[in-house]
């Protein structure tokens, strides 16, 4: 696209931002378009959950993307490709159930008061004078530029944990399979993917490089696929999930299990108890990538009760 439609669409991002940045969710939603506007209750926690970090922070804004979803129904897969084939800085979307528009996707990076980064991504729907969200015309450029953009989707995402990024995730994930501990290095690429991602809709060649790394170290007695049994302390647990998540600035490890009944809180915390301690014993390099472990205990209605337990409380 131009000079204008690009800084048509990294203004309005940018002011948008602000809004969020304010806690201003009531005027986020004014400018959202219909459908979000409907079901802004997502939009509005992640408003909330960042205002403290966004509060005074300024965003980098980098090059926006326009995305033409043609025809007259939604797009069960929607796919995107920009840029030269085979180039280094090409950048592809996929994204389901896309209604027919004209949409811009612009991410900002943004560093908060406490030297934290985050994304933060929107997308944005161009909606022309008659009220359509096709923008297209004879000048597609002046259309673009001229074409009200509104709010579509709202991502936030941590760019760094504890001052790390995802390129330091990516070569401790290295350092970890080098050493054999492909337990870890695993979980690591998991972690330096989602930090390197702004959104699961988008992929890079740097993020194909993590992915193709990832299947080389993929655990076969963890949940990759769906549940697995995993024995472990002399039982056999069923594993739903097994992941990292930042908590704070730690690193945490949770696992899901399934169990018949989580109604006996007291008995369920001993769960979750033995089930810990059973999977650091079973696989001990996780004492070293990680601050503390989750465990989730699941019940066939898919509601859960959660334990915590430090790393160098685990015994």
């Amino acid at each position: 696209m131009g000079a204008n439609a690009a800084a048509t669409l990294q203004n309005t991002a940018k002011r948008y931002f602000q809004l969020a940045a304010t806690g201003d969710s009531a005027s986020l939603k004014q400018n959202a378009i219909p459908s979000l506007a409907s079901s802004f209750g997502g939009v509005e926690a992640a408003v909330s959950d960042h205002k403290q970090d966004f509060a005074g922070a300024q965003s980098t804004v980098r090059t926006p993307y326009v995305l033409e979803a043609s025809g007259t129904a939604p797009l069960e897969k929607a796919e995107f490709f920009c840029g030269i084939y085979n180039s280094p800085d090409r950048v592809g979307f996929s994204i389901p159930n896309l209604p027919p528009g004209t949409y811009g996707v612009v991410v900002q990076d943004v560093t908060t008061a406490k030297a934290a980064r985050y994304s933060v991504t929107m997308i944005l729907e161009a909606q022309t004078a008659a009220g359509t969200s096709n923008a297209q015309s004879d000048n597609p450029e002046a259309a673009l530029a001229a074409a009200s953009w509104k709010l579509a989707g709202y991502y936030v995402r941590p760019e760094t944990i504890n001052g790390h990024d995802g390129q330091w995730f990516w070569d401790k994930a290295r350092q970890y399979k080098a050493q054999g501990q492909t337990l870890n290095a695993y979980f690591y690429l998991i972690e330096a993917r989602q930090l390197l991602s702004p959104v699961d809709f988008m992929g890079t060649p740097q993020l194909d490089k993590i992915y193709d790394e990832t299947q080389q170290v993929v655990p076969k007695d963890m949940p990759v696929s769906g549940p697995v049994d995993n024995a472990m302390g002399g039982q056999t647990y069923k594993l739903v999930q097994v992941f990292p998540v930042p908590v704070g600035q730690d690193m945490d490890l949770v696992i899901r299990y399934q169990v018949p009944d989580i109604s006996d809180v007291n008995k369920t915390f001993q769960e979750n108890m033995t089930v810990i301690k059973a999977f650091v014993a079973k696989y001990p390099e996780v004492r070293g990538a990680f601050d503390a472990v989750v465990a989730r205990a699941v019940n066939p209605q898919g509601q859960d009760y959660g334990s915590l337990l430090p790393m160098k409380e685990i015994k």
